[in-house]
């Protein structure tokens, strides 16, 4: 760690002091005092060494959806529920997940090199020898034997592609290698398939998580040569889940599509590998020099291609149903047992998974436990508790996925929140979610500590923010705020059909930031390197537990459940701001662009000997009509006032009947036909970018429809999103 990332100033020490002693009362109860005590009596309860020693046990074995260790996995954490008072079972679902038959990757004619595609194991690390453990590959890659030329794509973005059309560089007919980074994986493929690629390569460059990072595996936590990112490339902003049974459960029973006809499979084969198989891969090309920024840290030029010599990839897979596993514990209401807090966190994993998903596993475990021991003092919560721990999460959310699309109906009429974690380490805390929650998620994270700073996690992270920013008015900005940063959900793990299929309002909770490394989706996600490199002594375990702990306590408890519309209010304000700018500066860089084009003031290539293609003109951007939206804005802002004044003075039938509504007002937000191209994502402010993957894009439909220069979809996104607003500013009204 270094001191920058640490430090907490005098005065960040005071106010956090101040805050956490003043917080005598909760938002939504009227006796918060006794909801308090229920909480310390939560937080005593739970163990670090406790944390660790699960993480231990449930990372001692690759447990991959459908292997001997996810059963046994599974197992584990049902024993641990029943053992703490809850009602256990396990909702099996059959799964497609296809796991290789064949991989071949050759290079044959200036160069000859037969890729390893192996990472050796180490004495350092207990685990990276076993058996059963996946092999370096990408879920979901299409069957396929080609051989052509080869050419560097960079990351493999759109824009990565605009840079090769100036350099007249063509990639249809050749097989693409691009990095991993500053995308999900998954884009990387789909984007090269667009342009007529017939095989991809992805590889970690050394720049990004290998030496130039920090030292290697097994001496530091960064890559070695031979460790590879495992990892889905289904195109899950088409939709997630099971790809054959689009729409539904995926049971015995259940109708299939084809795994060839499903509309999120690409149909080109795709392979991950280790920059030490990339190096002689690379080294190989031809072709101009690549631009400055795309160059790794490999000791070679880098060169775009195509390659002097013939790139040979064969892969096949078994394309196999397996049964996944989902735990699901429950702890019905003592009042209100039809009103439901879900709370969920993957357990099945590539190979061992330390890190991604059982430190965020082993979270929700240690709160199973504490909320165990406050049963066996004679606590009973007023709203029923779910806790859920997902299988198949890695291939493409599919234990969720296929879990919700089961029980859609009664979520949608009873389930108040679902509450996410994931993989955690130490840092820094990172939440995303419904808005109308933002409130709710800052007095929670003024009222947990974080333990190598001793603020709370609310000025920790405003800390590290104010640090890391750019500008001193950036920095002002961050210490004046009074209220945490609450994120956009994307995709990337078990929130997504919750929130974005079917309405439920959703938060996503971890800790990171102090807890880099290279392991991520390899053998070397293990208990030793987690051990080691990101959680030594366990405490943001706890911290994790504390913190998604009184975010499901809370829900549980609340006299007035804490949905503040008013906060939405103020994000969708930004996000139109926002909107409208982009369609500004597309047009002032249209008329800036053409101005250069039409003086000749051409990009100069990297290479002074490479002529690039002279660019075409930018069509002019037309005007753009946002009343509706701003419409429907100014009538949202005044119905989640009127509501907050409602609250403010009902009594309490008046209160349980708003409670009894007020969690089902995000449905109010989808849009029936869903997003253009891809209905399954229904919500009309949150969705995973077409072309990012798990990065998210607000208010989806018109902002894609901008990015793309669709006008006529624009206007028509921005009418469908209003009405939305105008049914949800409804809603309020009524309740």
């Amino acid at each position: 760690m270094t001191m920058k990332k640490i430090f907490a100033p005098l005065a960040l020490l005071l106010i956090s002091a101040i805050t956490v002693s003043a917080q005598k009362s909760i938002t939504g109860f009227k006796n918060s005092d006794k909801q308090l005590k229920i909480e310390a009596d939560f937080d005593a309860q739970l163990n670090a060494k406790r944390v660790g020693e699960n993480i231990k046990l449930l990372s001692s074995v690759p447990h991959h959806v459908g292997s001997v260790g996810g059963k046994f996995v599974a197992s584990e954490i049902a024993k641990i529920f029943k053992d703490n008072g809850w009602d256990t079972k396990i909702e099996t679902y059959q799964l497609m997940f296809p796991t290789p038959i064949t991989r071949v990757l050759e290079m044959s004619g200036a160069t000859n090199y037969k890729a390893i595609l192996k990472e050796p194991s180490f004495k350092e690390d207990a685990t990276s020898g076993q058996l059963d453990q996946l092999p370096t590959y990408n879920c979901w890659s299409a069957d396929g034997d080609v051989t052509a030329n080869l050419v560097f794509v960079n990351y493999g973005l759109p824009e990565d592609y605009e840079t090769l059309a100036k350099y007249g560089i063509d990639v249809k007919g050749k097989i693409v290698i691009a990095k991993y980074g500053r995308s999900w994986r998954g884009i990387k493929p789909k984007v090269a398939q667009e342009h007529g690629a017939i095989g991809c390569l992805i590889y970690s460059d050394p720049a990004d998580d290998g030496y130039s990072a920090g030292d290697i595996y097994p001496i530091g936590a960064y890559k070695n040569d031979q460790t590879v990112q495992r990892g889905s490339i289904m195109d899950m902003v088409i939709y997630p889940g099971d790809p054959t049974t689009p729409n539904i459960a995926s049971t015995v029973n259940a109708p299939r599509v084809n795994h060839n006809d499903a509309e999120n499979l690409l149909k080109i084969p795709v392979l991950p590998i280790s920059y030490g198989d990339a190096a002689p891969l690379l080294k190989d090309m031809a072709g101009p020099v690549a631009p400055k920024d795309w160059a790794g840290a490999l000791p070679i030029t880098y060169h775009i291609g195509p390659s002097k010599s013939k790139v040979h990839l064969k892969l096949a897979f078994d394309w196999k149903l397996r049964p996944g596993l989902n735990v699901i514990a429950t702890i019905k209401g003592s009042e209100y047992p039809d009103q439901w807090i879900v709370r969920g966190n993957h357990h099945d994993a590539w190979v061992n998974g330390a890190n991604d998903p059982i430190s965020g596993i082993a979270a929700e475990l240690e709160e199973a436990i504490a909320i165990g021991g406050l049963l066996k003092k004679g606590w009973k919560p007023k709203r029923t508790l779910i806790y859920c721990a997902w299988d198949a999460e890695e291939p493409g959310l599919m234990g969720s996925t296929e879990w919700v699309e089961d029980h859609a109906l009664e979520l949608q009429a009873k389930a108040v929140a679902y509450i996410n974690s994931d993989g955690n380490g130490r840092g820094f805390l990172g939440v995303q979610g419904s808005h109308g929650l933002s409130n709710f998620v800052t007095d929670i994270s003024k009222s947990v500590i974080d333990p190598q700073a001793g603020v709370s996690v609310f000025e920790r992270q405003k800390a590290n923010s104010a640090t890391n920013a750019s500008t001193s008015k950036s920095k002002k900005e961050i210490f004046e705020a009074t209220t945490y940063p609450l994120g956009a959900m994307g995709s990337g793990s078990d929130y997504s059909s919750f929130i974005q299929h079917i309405g439920v309002p959703s938060l996503n909770i971890g800790y990171g930031g102090e807890d880099a490394g290279g392991e991520y989706h390899s053998i070397y996600d293990s208990y030793d390197h987690y051990a080691r490199f990101k959680d030594a002594e366990f405490k943001y375990g706890v911290t994790l537990a504390k913190t998604s702990g009184r975010a499901v306590l809370r829900l549980s408890e609340a006299d007035v459940l804490p949905f503040d519309f008013t906060a939405l209010h103020k994000t969708i304000k930004g996000y139109i701001t926002e909107l409208v700018s982009n369609v500004d500066a597309l047009r002032e860089k249209a008329q800036v662009e053409n101005d250069l084009i039409k003086n000749n003031a051409y990009t100069i290539a990297a290479d002074p000997t490479t002529k690039l293609a002279t660019p075409t003109l930018l069509t002019e951007v037309p005007f753009v009509d946002f009343s509706s939206l701003l419409n429907a804005l100014a009538t949202l802002e005044k119905s989640a006032q009127k509501l907050e004044k409602l609250k403010a003075g009902a009594d309490a039938n008046k209160l349980a009947a708003i409670n009894a509504k007020i969690y089902s007002a995000e449905q109010s937000l989808l849009l029936p036909a869903g997003l253009p191209r891809r209905p399954w994502y229904k919500h009309s402010l949150y969705a995973p970018g077409f072309y990012t993957g798990y990065g998210v894009k607000t208010v989806p439909g018109v902002r894609e429809a901008i990015e793309q220069q669709n006008w006529t979809e624009t206007q028509q996104q921005i009418t469908a999103v209003a009405n939305a607003i105008n049914k949800f500013s409804s809603y309020l009204d009524a309740l």
